[in-house]
């Protein structure tokens, strides 16, 4: 008999948690499977669930909820044996979807009875873990406000999008790799990523490949207010590396100097960093739980 455990967080997306944590418990009671659950309360919760896992000793941590209760429940895990199983259920999901994980509830939950198991790459960004991608600039400024506002979903999301574009002033960075310096101008925004997409299904990366023991610096570099719907565009139809305004490359280890301190995030949180960010893979880190897939 399996062991998992279940993390819910009780206020991402719209849906009843407790009606969906006694939708678990039947299922796992199907399937023979020992079920425990953590709530997250905002409130030491990295150190508690380390507690509750120690306690329980799991095979499968598995997240009820959106990005953040993913990257909470990594931290937990990372450099383990247990396994991460996702249940999306947030306003971006942003890791799920990379992942092919489906994202309405009662298939996402039968993958974790039907799976295989794949280690991922993760990114240490100044000693904190990134699971999907860390950015700074435009898209940092939007989550910002986002996280500071009471509605959530996509349309939200959008919205503050619109409310900040057309004020917004691209700031100046500084990209080192390898000792050289291979970026030193304004951008629009920097997105630093194993990941392909964010979880608006915007594709930054779209040859990116979450395992390869290497990550992704996208840049995006200022562009005329006109050209925004062709970007757009871009950006939902996998074609972003043809606009003339972006560019990425692939690096182990890399250094940036954010040189206004302009907003950053990781994994859809805020996040405070200083000056000069330092990035490094941490190849095949994490074990999530993925669909089969039949030939």
């Amino acid at each position: 008999m399996s062991k998992m455990l279940f993390v819910i967080n009780p206020i991402s997306g719209d849906l009843d948690k407790e009606e969906l944590a006694e939708d678990v418990r039947a299922f796992c009671l199907r399937n023979q499977i020992e079920t425990d659950f953590y709530k997250t309360t905002g409130e030491e919760d990295e150190r508690h669930l380390k507690q509750k896992i120690n306690a329980f000793q799991p095979d499968i941590v598995t997240a009820i909820g959106g990005d953040g209760t993913v990257s909470l429940v990594a931290k937990a895990i990372i450099q383990s044996p247990i396994a991460l199983g996702i249940i999306p259920q947030g306003s971006g999901n942003g890791l799920s979807k990379d992942l092919g994980i489906p994202q309405d509830f009662d298939e996402a939950l039968h993958v974790l009875v039907d799976h295989h198991i794949m280690a991922i790459d993760t990114l240490d960004v100044n000693g904190q873990l990134s699971i999907h991608l860390c950015d700074m600039g435009f898209n940092a400024l939007v989550v910002e406000r986002f996280c500071e506002g009471e509605t959530r979903g996509p349309g939200a999301y959008a919205w503050i999008a619109m409310q900040e574009f057309m004020g917004y002033t691209p700031k100046r960075y500084t990209i080192m790799t390898d000792g050289k310096t291979v970026f030193d101008g304004e951008a629009f925004m920097i997105a630093v990523t194993n990941a392909k997409a964010f979880g608006s299904n915007a594709t930054i990366n779209p040859s990116g490949i979450i395992n390869d023991g290497e990550f992704e610096i996208f840049i995006l570099e200022p562009f005329p207010k006109a050209s925004s719907l062709g970007i757009l565009y871009q950006l939902y139809t996998d074609t972003i590396d043809n606009s003339i305004y972006t560019h990425r490359f692939s690096c182990r280890s890399a250094e940036i100097v954010n040189h206004a301190k302009e907003h950053t995030q990781i994994d859809g949180e805020p996040v405070d960093l200083p000056e000069k960010i330092e990035f490094k893979v941490m190849p095949k880190s994490l074990r999530v739980i993925l669909p089969n897939v039949q030939e």
